[in-house]
């Protein structure tokens, strides 16, 4: 690598040992003049790049293709080809990051639309076409009324959510209507309905805490919440006040679950692979080159779903399978190659299993520490 113009002088700025050649033989700086031209500099600067820029994708090639070899060469003492494990791990993930796991804010959708004229056209359609098949099987509408207690039971699932769609008001004018017909007819089925038209009206009032504690006010003693009720009751009503935020926050921690995460990974691998008896450095170098593989992949095939693709339709199912099938591919050859065993299978799904109860037990921990301090 050019690096400008050497000093006439032996002895070496940084650490003052003396210089035999051009480099340092004790801390290894170049025995560069101090002054140098701008461009010079500009060349330095532009070497130093490529350099990295070199190393980079002479890493690249054999981690994403090789799985379990690069850890192998590292270790053997072959890293004069190789960028450094740690350093090519946070700058792609710092990429990943920022390209294929920004959170996105996305707008609530309405879950209380009024169901249109098309929309109950459509569910007569689908009664009419229930009793057709029903009557084609044979089943006739005799004693045990089963076509009637079929189509009985899609009209009330419907009508569920025709009442969903309805303002907070017309709910408590409809359920107060439907009471006051049932105190004259004593039904049992409209009791039913009744009873399952009343959580739904519940649930919509207690949108807010306070609409929740002003609705326990007015209940009977024995119908009211106790205190662990309520505190289950209001956890629930702030995460749902806050969904959009605690889950932006969430995703922004993302790259430290990941990054304390990696070494209980290795520390997994090092448990199922003990008899190799090698150092658990060794192990977390290998969990390094596998994690910034997983990266890279992310890194090209996320942006795709992200925006090109979206997140349903045939081409996103087949971009997660072939990530899940790359996944599974990469950590059996990896595996194989880095621990010189042929029976891998049982050992993988075992770590898959340790790891994802791990990340499930750190999010969960992460979700109630942003929920404390959102509230």
């Amino acid at each position: 690598m050019s690096a400008g113009k050497y000093r006439k002088e032996h002895n070496c700025l940084n650490c003052g040992a003396h210089v035999e050649k051009h480099y340092c033989s004790d801390c290894g700086q170049p025995n560069l003049e101090l002054k140098e031209s701008f461009w010079a500099f500009i060349s330095h600067s532009i070497a130093h790049y490529f350099h990295f820029d070199n190393k980079f994708f002479q890493t690249l090639a054999p981690l994403l293709t090789k799985p379990g070899q690069v850890t192998l060469d590292y270790l053997a003492g072959k890293r004069a080809r190789y960028i450094n494990p740690v350093s090519m791990y946070i700058f792609v993930s710092i990429v990943y990051f920022l390209v294929a796991y920004s959170p996105e804010h996305v707008e609530r959708e309405n879950k209380h639309k009024p169901v249109t004229a098309a929309q109950s056209q459509k569910r007569k359609a689908t009664l009419d076409s229930v009793q057709k098949v029903l009557k084609d099987a044979g089943i006739v509408n005799t004693g045990t009324g089963i076509i009637n207690k079929t189509t009985s039971k899609i009209t009330e699932d419907f009508d569920r959510e025709d009442f969903k769609s309805l303002s907070f008001k017309d709910q408590t004018i409809t359920l107060d209507n439907l009471k006051k017909h049932n105190k004259a007819k004593k039904s049992d089925s409209l009791t039913e309905v009744i009873s399952k038209f009343s959580k739904i009206h519940d649930d919509r009032n207690d949108s807010t805490y306070a609409a929740y504690l002003a609705r326990q006010k007015i209940l009977q003693p024995q119908d009211k919440d106790n205190w662990f009720d309520r505190l289950i009751k209001k956890r629930a009503i702030t995460i749902g006040e806050k969904s959009e935020v605690i889950q932006e926050t969430l995703e922004h921690n993302r790259p430290k679950q990941y990054f304390l995460l990696m070494p209980l990974l290795a520390l997994f691998i090092m448990w199922n692979f003990r008899r190799n008896h090698i150092y658990y450095l060794d192990h977390l170098i290998f969990t390094i080159h596998g994690m910034t593989a997983y990266f890279i992949v992310s890194i090209l095939t996320r942006p795709f779903i992200k925006y090109v693709f979206g997140t349903e339709g045939i081409m996103f199912t087949i971009i997660k399978f072939g990530v899940f099938a790359w996944i599974c591919w990469y950590m059996f050859n990896a595996l194989k190659v880095f621990y010189q065993r042929k029976k891998v299978i049982g050992k993988m799904f075992l770590i898959v299993i340790l790891y994802y109860v791990s990340l499930k037990l750190t999010e969960m921990v992460m979700l109630n520490l942003i929920y404390y301090v959102a509230t």
